[in-house]
């Protein structure tokens, strides 16, 4: 019997690729990473090349929304063999949970990767009960 590695269909990146075409100007999501600890949520965007004012970051009906644009370099004395770095805009939106503190959103960018933190509220933090 021949063990096989399961590779699960992505139809996000499928359809993503599709669209682009040949053109390569189609939307494009950024890889991301999201998770938690004992204190907020964090969500991480690769995006590099970007510079800040090129990211907007909205919080609006429990919804975090990146979205932004890789501007293309206006050059007609390049012929491209391979031309894989995505330009065009970019969306990507994450529903939050309810835990999640929306009126003290913190985020940065460094070295090409945008780092978004939702604190969690007050009140559903673990706390350590003192027994008397």
């Amino acid at each position: 019997m021949t063990m096989t590695t399961f590779m699960p269909f992505d139809v996000d990146k499928f359809l993503d690729e599709a669209l682009r075409g040949a053109n390569g100007n189609a939307s494009r999501s950024p890889a991301c990473n999201a998770y938690e600890d004992e204190r907020s949520y964090w969500v991480q965007a690769a995006l590099p090349g970007l510079h800040r004012e090129d990211i907007e970051i909205v919080v609006e009906d429990q919804v975090l929304t990146i979205k932004g644009e890789r501007k293309e370099e206006a050059s007609k004395d390049k012929t491209y063999f391979v031309r894989e770095f995505n330009r065009g805009s970019f969306v990507r939106s994450f529903k939050l949970p309810t835990t999640a503190d929306h009126t003290k959103v913190a985020a940065t960018y460094q070295d090409g990767v945008l780092t978004v933190e939702l604190p969690k509220r007050e009140e559903t933090k673990p706390r350590r009960i003192t027994i008397a």
